[in-house]
């Protein structure tokens, strides 16, 4: 009898679980690129959750994290093509798409909070969505990824402009390379994925990333300093195929939408510079890192947004003018 109780209640399980896994009707296979521990990665777990619940167990999420999946560089036209329904993207990957997306990363333009906020629901934020979506995506969120900039060394704290001069570093995209170039620095091209033995290796002297993806990506065994600032915004922008979208009912897509905004809502960075506590984690863990004086960040923001502003104009024009008039005016 005891056996049989345990046989019925493993096959009540298996019913149950069958049962659970098919009550979704529609299934969002979402892929991105970031480790467990990234906080992006933690807030789309989140979201998933969020998504069952605000559409009444209507739609799966299905996240392929790591790029398990897809790599970055694949993930617009996986979704533009329908391959999954949706992916995050960096808004620094749109660069060579879309230069408009290039704004966030002028340096030292959107960074604070408020400009975070006011972006959120304004014409300039409409703007670069439209752009998305003649690209054959949509964008339903705009996560901010990290607002800092942590510049990291082998050799030095890279805390004024002219320490830079010669130094090997890894950039970010070409756009914003040109503030690396304004100082003398040396940008090198390269995946994200390769940083860390590059750095390493002494393939790159310095490197650049966010305060709290340095602790995660372990930064802190392969470099010793590190120079922190609220330097540029970057985005992980959630994106869906348009054809799927258009497809679910209205009050799935509000559903999705509503647990979009919840994740939106806790990506927000509300502190003003860097936050002290993510600076500490590096410090515990080996590095000497410290947060720039407002005095280092004007010389910083002196010797680097002219150059990138002057880029992004080049490629962009009066619509790229129009863009910034917008974001300076939040």
């Amino acid at each position: 009898m005891k056996i049989r109780s345990v046989l019925v209640s493993a096959v009540a399980g298996l019913l149950l679980s069958m049962g659970t896994a098919s009550a979704a009707e529609y299934t969002m296979r979402l892929s991105h690129q970031f480790p467990p521990a990234h906080h992006t990665a933690i807030n789309l777990e989140q979201f998933a959750k969020e998504v069952a619940q605000e559409t009444d167990g209507a739609v799966e999420v299905q996240i392929f994290g790591a790029a398990q999946l897809f790599k970055p560089a694949q993930h617009h036209a996986a979704v533009a093509v329908g391959e999954i329904e949706s992916a995050v993207i960096l808004s620094l990957q749109w660069c060579s798409t879309i230069p408009l997306m290039s704004v966030s990363i002028i340096p030292y333009l959107m960074s604070a909070p408020e400009k975070q906020q006011g972006f959120l629901k304004s014409d300039a934020a409409k703007l670069l969505d439209q752009k998305m979506l003649e690209r054959g995506v949509r964008n339903i969120a705009w996560l901010v990824d990290a607002n800092d900039l942590l510049i990291t060394s082998s050799t030095q704290l890279l805390d004024s402009p002219e320490k830079f001069d010669g130094v090997k570093i890894r950039g970010l995209n070409r756009m914003f390379d040109y503030g690396l170039e304004a100082m003398g620095a040396v940008p090198v091209t390269m995946p994200g994925s390769e940083v860390y033995q590059a750095l390493q290796t002494g393939v790159v002297d310095a490197g650049i990333t966010g305060v709290p993806a340095a602790y995660a990506r372990k930064f802190y065994e392969v470099q010793s300093y590190g120079a922190a600032s609220a330097g540029l915004l970057v985005f992980d922008n959630l994106v869906v195929n348009p054809a799927w979208w258009d497809g679910l009912p209205e009050d799935v897509r509000a559903g999705i939408e509503r647990a979009a905004d919840a994740a939106v809502q806790r990506s927000l960075i509300l502190h003003d510079g860097v936050a002290p506590e993510d600076l500490a984690k590096l410090v515990d863990a080996g590095m000497e890192a410290v947060a720039l004086t407002p005095e280092q960040v004007e010389a910083m923001k002196n010797a680097m947004q002219p150059a990138v502003r002057e880029q992004f104009l080049k490629v962009t024009g009066d619509e790229g003018q129009k863009l910034i008039d917008l974001i300076e005016g939040l």
